[in-house]
């Protein structure tokens, strides 16, 4: 009798594998979150416009009437930008201290408040649209500091633009060419580490312990939150270049030069936290988000312990190839 389950002598009954060859598992597991950071104090500056104060003459003449509310928009979007990277902090650290600064009085903030790390949050508009004092400010900041400094999406891209690389649209334009109709990198995305005996990979190599996804272990792949329509065109001297992908190079690198220690990341590494809570108050679970996206988590986790070891208190203790 013929098998209805066979056609051609390839079995019908049989699920396709997944495009994907890792991590094919019908079940996500559940993890707790520890708080694996005693202490620290952290400097979250808010990157985005603030008010007229902050805008150039190119975002005066080209949103006219219509400033004010992009201003408005900037403001919201600042809100759920730092409140996103102070929930990662205080779900990572058991004793945290945070303070909150915009970009225009961050050398000010960053001298009384003498924090341990100092994390720049994304932004919103292409940076012509942002005053070159308040640019040239940063700047002169970023390049002086030696607090560790994690930056994030448009912080990565400002801190690259302070040290000479120039920042493009995802199809290599300028960005007043390209206001509208803009190529973006969004949602989850694979990223490939390009040097993974970093710190900021700690734990990468000890596989037995679980913490690290089994695609971040086998293949060096990172699934990471992206949300950018700009890129670096190129790693700035004495940066390293740590992980790409295939839209956007420049997805992650470093400086340990001159007594300092900079981070960045062209991904969004603080969304974790933010899809748990809204996944489970939407009807998801609690462990869904914190599972899938734990790459993002693990790097902010790593960046929060090499900046107390660039401070000189704690000695990072980590697994070597």
């Amino acid at each position: 009798m013929d098998d209805p389950r066979v056609e051609g002598n390839v079995r019908t009954d049989v699920d396709e594998p997944l495009p994907f060859p890792f991590n094919q598992r019908s079940f996500c597991r559940y993890e707790p979150i520890e708080k694996r950071v005693a202490e620290a104090r952290v400097l979250v500056v808010d990157d985005l416009l603030r008010d007229e104060r902050d805008v150039s003459d190119v975002a005066r003449r080209e949103l006219g009437r219509s400033l004010q509310a992009h201003l408005n928009r900037e403001r919201q979007i600042a809100t759920l930008a730092v409140e996103n990277i102070v929930n990662n902090i205080n779900r990572l650290v058991q004793k945290p201290q945070t303070q909150v600064a915009h970009i225009s009085e961050i050398k000010e903030v960053a001298e009384e408040f003498q924090p341990d790390a100092i994390v720049l949050s994304g932004t919103l508009s292409d940076f012509d649209y942002y005053s070159l004092e308040l640019l040239d400010n940063f700047a002169r900041f970023i390049r002086g500091t030696k607090t560790a400094v994690l930056g994030i999406c448009g912080g990565h891209q400002l801190v690259g633009r302070s040290f000479g690389a120039r920042v493009l649209t995802l199809d290599n334009l300028e960005q007043s060419e390209r206001r509208q109709r803009k190529l973006y990198e969004y949602q989850y995305r694979f990223v490939r580490i390009s040097a993974p005996d970093d710190a900021i990979f700690c734990g990468i190599y000890d596989r037995e312990s679980g913490v690290w996804q089994d695609y971040t272990t086998e293949a060096r792949i990172l699934r990471v939150w992206q949300n950018h329509g700009l890129q670096l065109n190129s790693v700035p001297e004495g940066f390293q270049l740590l992980a790409t992908s295939y839209l956007c190079r420049n997805q992650m690198m470093v400086r340990r030069d001159e007594g300092q220690l900079i981070y960045t990341v062209q991904f969004h590494l603080e969304k974790s936290f933010e899809d748990w809570y809204k996944s489970h108050k939407l009807g998801g679970t609690r462990w869904e988000h914190p599972n899938e996206s734990r790459d993002g988590r693990i790097i902010f986790e790593n960046f929060l312990r090499a900046a107390l070891e660039h401070a000189g208190k704690v000695q990072m203790a980590c697994p070597t190839p």
